[in-house]
């Protein structure tokens, strides 16, 4: 993509630029402590591919030169490789006492292999930074840590699994790092059982390997080849990219399987897991520090190398993300000035274009930057977005019907939240739904010239008396051309409708058409479950026998309760115009799809299980995972 490092985007919600004089965000700086250096030699490992020089250290005058360029501004630091620990305890024990002088720092964490770890170096971060945070890197059981060698070849994971117990004994608690590749699909559950069983394990983060793009070996120093970069070639020239690559869709079908194990054994109660956790919370409409589904995405990270390059997010290429050289950089001002004239940012976020008109957007959150301009580079930028909707959708789906977690692998029920969609009392409704003995008498309702039914007789929305079959104006305060619909999912399905609408085109107004649809309620997870099924049966059905331009969908959304602030998972079903339909062609076929969907409503009921018309996935055939 050509674009011009003058060139600006705005993308409100989605990716905040660093602004140098509001100094209330915090930056996360990783310090690459010995550059690309390890005492291990993982065939995938990114930081090797950068070929930066060897051998050399940040030195704690470095870490506090960063502090008065970010003057300021919060600092979280992670101490990052390669492999961290190869600098030796007495200069990494003065980076630490660096650190804990500095105010502005909040958090210093660790990202280590551990096979270095032992009860010395847990002793000096006892006594320097009794606060480090330790993450570990270990991709799940024996099996799936194939990728993960010395430069012998041979496993490191038996040394990394020591060092877990390790911390275990100390009662220190840490994250894991997994590398999501072949040797794992199809067992997230057995995967995520493993980790779990180390007493020192409380968070977990699945990352996936996206590198169909990787098409060359490591380089080396020398012209003789290790075991593992012999190991590495072979994987690289597989015939379809690296042998430990993963496409997008299968990373999605992973992380659904492990949430939902997650869930169904409890590991929820002690295990923060990754990234299940922050899917939900942008689903819950709330904030997490996760760059992938936050704005503070690669203006706020920062990677800091021994040679005093400062450049951006360490995931992106290198020397692209450079910025900055440490010792002649002045202030912040001069880091934001190298980000705006960044040509590889500008272009990463002009990916991000298209994320300000989607659907998922508010739950999504933009994703990785990296990843996505990977993914554009290999042509397949289209099934990024894919499996993040796909992740999305099946966290819904696991949040609404915890106890079905088959819903997880429903690809026809999406995600869809509405706005506003709100119930004055909703419990006080489902109540009032079983008793006609608590049926008011008062009732409003007036219809506009464009035949809307509302409190208020006028087009677009407005609030409606919400209402139960028992009531004798029931019928009467359905629109006409969605009301055959309702009827068969409330007396045939015996559910509960909390909205409806028959489709209005607001001719010689300035409202946006609006198509039909129906809202449905249930009053518990079992029933939700089963309706839920039982739409996808009817729209796969209905679908099909669609007049041309108009589709069913059925989606996951939320109804809020004025009176109590709480929401309820419901059900959305509607007939919309199909990609490139306009309103009048929609308009002009309503009635006809309409009576479609009807006939596939009434020929199915929720009773029938909770199995819906999408196929489970099919495993992955993997070749034992090992490497071949």
């Amino acid at each position: 993509m050509n674009l011009s490092t003058e060139q600006r985007h705005t993308i409100d919600g989605l990716y905040r630029s660093l602004d140098a004089d509001d100094t209330g965000t915090a930056v996360s700086v990783i310090v690459k402590t010995r550059g690309e250096t390890c005492d291990i030699d993982c065939l995938y490992c990114y930081e090797k591919r950068k070929e930066a020089p060897g051998g050399a250290r940040v030195s704690a005058d470095q870490i506090r030169r960063l502090a008065d360029i970010f003057k300021g501004r919060k600092l979280a630091v992670e101490l990052h490789g390669g492999e961290p620990l190869t600098a030796g305890r007495e200069h990494i024990g003065a980076i630490l006492a660096e650190l804990a002088g500095l105010p502005q720092v909040v958090r210093v964490s660790l990202q280590t292999n551990g096979v270095l770890l032992d009860a010395d170096w847990l002793d000096m971060f006892d006594t320097l930074c009794p606060d480090l945070r330790i993450g570990i890197s270990l991709d799940g059981d024996a099996q799936g840590n194939a990728w993960r060698v010395g430069y012998d070849g041979k496993p490191v994971y038996p040394r990394v699994a020591a060092a877990l117990n390790l911390l275990a004994e100390r009662g220190r608690s840490v994250g894991v790092i997994a590398a999501v590749t072949p040797a794992v699909l199809d067992r997230a559950e057995e995967v995520l059982d493993h980790l779990a069983g180390f007493g020192s394990v409380n968070a977990i983060s699945f990352v996936p390997c996206f590198d169909s793009t990787i098409r060359r070996s490591t380089a080396l120093p020398s012209r003789r080849k290790s075991a593992s970069r012999l190991l590495q070639q072979a994987a690289v020239n597989a015939a379809d990219g690296p042998a430990w690559a993963i496409h997008p869709d299968e990373y999605a079908q992973f992380v659904l399987a492990a949430t939902a194990h997650w869930i169904s054994a409890g590991h929820f109660a002690r295990i923060k897991l990754e990234p299940a956790v922050s899917t939900i919370r942008r689903l819950r409409g709330l904030t997490t520090g996760f760059c992938h589904f936050s704005d503070l995405k690669c203006d706020h990270v920062f990677t800091l190398y021994p040679d005093g390059r400062l450049g951006s997010c360490d995931e992106l290429p290198w020397p692209q993300a450079r910025l900055t050289q440490l010792e002649s950089t002045a202030d912040e001002h001069e880091v934001v000035r190298a980000q705006q004239d960044s040509l590889l940012l500008n272009q990463a976020k002009a990916l991000m274009d298209k994320c300000t008109t989607c659907d998922y957007r508010t739950s999504c959150g933009g994703g990785c930057i990296a990843t996505r301009w990977r993914q554009d580079s290999a042509d397949d930028h289209d099934a990024y977005c894919e499996y993040r909707m796909r992740m999305i959708d099946g966290v819904a789906a696991l949040l609404a019907q915890p106890g079905h977690p088959a819903g997880a692998w429903c690809q026809s029920v999406r995600w869809h939240p509405r706005t506003p969609n709100s119930m004055r009392d909703v419990n006080a409704f489902l109540t009032s739904w079983d008793n006609p003995d608590l049926v008011g008498n008062e009732v409003r309702l007036h219809t506009s010239e464009h035949g809307n039914i509302n409190t208020v007789g006028l087009a677009g929305v407005h609030e409606a008396d919400d209402l139960t079959p028992a009531h004798p104006m029931w019928q009467a305060a359905i629109e006409p051309g969605v009301w055959p619909l309702v009827d068969t999912v409330t007396r045939a399905w015996g559910l509960v409708t909390y909205d409806s609408c028959q489709g209005h085109q607001y001719t010689g107004t300035n409202l946006a058409p609006t198509e039909l649809r129906i809202g449905l309620l249930a009053r518990d997870r079992q029933e939700y479950a089963r309706a839920a099924a039982a739409l996808c049966r009817a729209a796969t059905l209905a679908n099909a026998l669609m007049p041309a331009g108009i589709e069913v969908n059925v989606s996951r959304s939320e109804l809020t309760c004025e009176s109590t602030g709480t929401t309820t998972p419901v059900l959305d079903l509607s007939l919309a115009p199909g990609p490139g339909q306009g309103w009048d062609g929609y308009f002009a076929r309503l009635c006809e799809a309409a009576a479609v969907l009807a006939a596939a409503l009434d020929a199915e009921r929720p009773t029938g299980g909770t199995t819906c018309a999408c196929p489970l996935p099919v495993p992955t055939e993997v070749a034992d995972g090992v490497l071949r």
